[in-house]
């Protein structure tokens, strides 16, 4: 049972409980039995209804706000105890009255200071709790600690689980369910491409549940109705304060202009890719013919196209060459480069 349809039932429990609490009481207040479960009804149902409004209302907020509370409270407590209500302003000549209006006067000082003290910690984060207790440092929620929403396209690309397993992502990874449920689509899919994808998609994902070093989730809870799956993702995303991991450069531009942090891993894997210098020595193998006819062309491990001039009679074997320029084009970085004199510059055959 998901923990969706378990709210509604404990919802709709607590109404029928107060139902039968209105009908139980009744007689206590010379009503019919119907009157009280009328009563009892509607209690439930403003409770529940407020419960509704604040379904984004955490346990963390709740817990801060609950401080804040207290601290105006107590606040306030001081301000009575000054003696402002023995002021000439309170005074009158029917102590009855002078009663009523001080009782008021402390009122409205708690209702106020209480109001201030919640929007303070509201406002406040944890660190500026310090102040209150000086030796206690809370635990402060960095950016590599956010969640971490994933998209279908991060699962079905499978390098997610090892990235996890250098251990440079430090996030809890959550999976949206409607993600889970297109990526079953897509594995039940008649298209052999498509079924193979979200194939992928689900052993990737079972591999990170599996991985000690990766915590990934299930996000049942708040999915948005209607809508592509790339939007109710992104305003998921915006709706818990997470971060968005995918490698679709669409949907990351559209996800920035929303306000939405996103971690592209293409965008990584470009980072990565360890640059050429001209001057630089490499050893290339050889893989096939150039445009021109001197030239042969070999790729370094990250995929770059390496070029070689008057390389071409020594097509299939490992030789040593010195980058010598590069340009960079539509379809990615084109470099240049020429043998290096001497022996090396002869290569080997793979097989030495």
């Amino acid at each position: 049972m998901s923990p969706a349809t378990t709210l509604r039932l404990a919802r709709a429990g607590f109404v029928l409980f107060a139902c039968l609490l209105g009908v139980a009481l009744a007689p206590a207040f010379q009503g019919q039995w119907w009157q009280g479960a009328l009563a009892g009804a509607g209690a439930g149902a403003l409770v529940t209804l407020i419960d509704i409004l604040l379904n984004r209302f955490t346990i963390s907020v709740f817990s801060s706000a609950t401080a804040g509370l207290l601290i105006g409270l107590f606040c306030g407590w001081l301000i009575t105890r000054i003696g402002l209500s023995e002021l000439p302003l309170f005074q009158a000549s029917d102590l009855e009255a002078q009663r009523q209006r001080q009782q008021v006067f402390q009122l409205a000082v708690y209702c106020t200071f209480g109001f201030l003290g919640i929007t303070l910690a509201l406002r406040s984060n944890r660190e500026e709790f310090a102040l209150l207790i000086p030796y206690v440092r809370f635990r402060q929620e960095g950016v590599e600690e956010q969640r971490l929403l994933v998209d279908t396209n991060i699962l079905i690309d499978g390098r997610l689980p090892a990235l996890c397993e250098t251990g440079f992502l430090k996030a809890s990874l959550v999976v949206p369910r409607f993600v889970l449920d297109e990526l079953h689509r897509l594995a039940d899919s008649p298209d052999p491409i498509k079924r193979e994808r979200g194939r992928r998609g689900l052993e990737c994902l079972e591999t990170l549940r599996a991985h000690p070093l990766s915590e990934v989730k299930i996000q049942e809870e708040q999915q948005p109705e209607s809508g592509p799956a790339d939007m109710k993702l992104v305003r998921l995303a915006r709706a818990q304060g997470a971060r968005l991991l995918t490698n679709d450069a669409n949907l990351g531009r559209v996800a920035a202009l929303q306000g939405v942090s996103v971690l592209n891993l293409n965008s990584l894997a470009r980072a990565l890719r360890p640059s050429v210098l001209p001057g630089d020595e490499v050893e290339l193998t050889l893989t096939k013919e150039g445009k021109d006819a001197h030239q042969a062309v070999g790729y370094l491990p990250d995929g770059t196209m390496i070029v070689v001039n008057h390389a071409a009679p020594l097509m299939g074997r490992t030789v040593s060459v010195i980058i010598s320029s590069s340009l960079q084009t539509t379809a990615g970085r084109l470099v240049f480069a020429e043998l290096k004199p001497g022996p090396a510059g002869a290569g080997r055959s793979p097989a030495t």
